[in-house]
């Protein structure tokens, strides 16, 4: 495609632009196969990580996919809805936990140490909540543009491989609502505890999902009008985030319930949007098996974790080091002198 996605002026300009969207290279997921059929194993021996091979070579367009930079960010946001009693949780703690990232004392610090992965963090206007969208919509167009392009301009387009994740209070009633608006069914279909919700504080979630779902009927059917409608600037910045490593061919590891509902909005654009995100782990969130399940996706790794932060995606990044290493760095049968039968 000739020029980057984002900025846009417009939704419509955008559409536009989705219609060129770089694929996967052909050749060389062929190429990584035969040398996978090759390697001192009974063919499927490795099972998915075979598969995770395969799925690298193709969009870094080489038979051999290695990881230099690993490239983490974690976009965080503040929401209109926690107006509407929805959360357990203080605003002020998403502020409270960007200043944590920064200091090196979360999760993500950790996993993304021991995984490999350069984490940088992006506040997105945190003292300027979205509206409540029980009211109307979240966003106009023009900030969810701007977020998107706040998401696109975090990426590095020479990493070999993008992790997303997010922080927000509130932001499980935001994925929650986004799912319900993109692929129906019913606010308890997606809802959670999120941070800690008990019985009473999940169905206040699934009300006011209802009633914003109600009030902003108009976007349904329309996947960037369901994320000015619903959405935060987290989940904007995350779908801008990937779509310029689309345009880059770089892949990316998504996270948990969060940050898949606000990259599954896209989804029904028809482009294939997602075609090169991984998933880091299946969210112990009750609506992510169904989301997975609309998407199209299977996470690699299923751990129980609901923490958000890109944690599960920073975990299966070291799986899918260890998916290169073993296609890289086995014998051929031919190589090793080993018959292949």
């Amino acid at each position: 495609m000739s020029g980057p996605l984002l900025p846009a002026a417009s939704f419509a300009e955008l559409r536009g632009r989705l219609r060129g969207l770089p694929a996967a290279d052909p050749a060389s997921i062929a190429a990584a196969r035969a040398r996978q059929d090759n390697l001192t194993k009974p063919p499927g021996a490795l099972g998915r990580l075979e598969e995770l091979a395969i799925f690298m070579a193709g969009w870094q367009r080489t038979d051999r996919p290695r990881i230099g930079r690993a490239q983490a960010v974690v976009f965080a946001g503040n929401h209109g809805i926690c107006a509407q009693g929805v959360n357990p949780f203080p605003q002020e703690v998403t502020a409270q936990m960007v200043a944590n990232f920064a200091a090196g004392g979360a999760a993500i610090n950790q996993l993304c140490r021991v995984s490999g992965a350069e984490l940088s963090i992006v506040a997105l206007d945190l003292d300027r909540p979205t509206r409540d969208f029980t009211q109307g919509p979240a966003m106009t167009e023009a900030e969810v543009l701007d977020a998107m392009a706040r998401g696109a301009e975090a990426v590095d387009p020479g990493a070999s491989v993008l992790l997303l994740g997010e922080m927000g209070i509130g932001n499980s009633t935001v994925a929650a609502a986004l799912a319900r608006a993109a692929f129906g069914g019913s606010a308890w279909d997606w809802v959670g505890p999120g941070t800690g919700a008990d019985a009473d504080k999940i169905a206040r979630k699934a009300a006011v999902i209802e009633a914003g779902v109600e009030r902003n009927d108009a976007a349904l059917g329309d996947p960037l009008a369901i994320l000015a409608a619903f959405g935060g600037r987290e989940q904007a910045a995350i779908c801008g985030a990937l779509l310029a490593a689309r345009a880059a061919r770089v892949p990316v590891l998504l996270d948990g319930f969060i940050c898949t509902a606000a990259a599954a909005v896209l989804s029904p654009l028809g482009v294939g949007a997602l075609d090169h995100c991984l998933v880091g782990h299946t969210s112990a969130e009750p609506g992510h098996r169904r989301l997975l399940s609309a998407i199209g996706k299977k996470a690699i790794l299923d751990l129980g974790m609901r923490l958000g932060e890109g944690s599960g995606a920073a975990v299966a990044l070291g799986i899918l080091r260890a998916a290169l290493e073993a296609h890289n760095g086995m014998a051929t049968f031919d190589e090793a002198g080993i018959s292949a039968g």
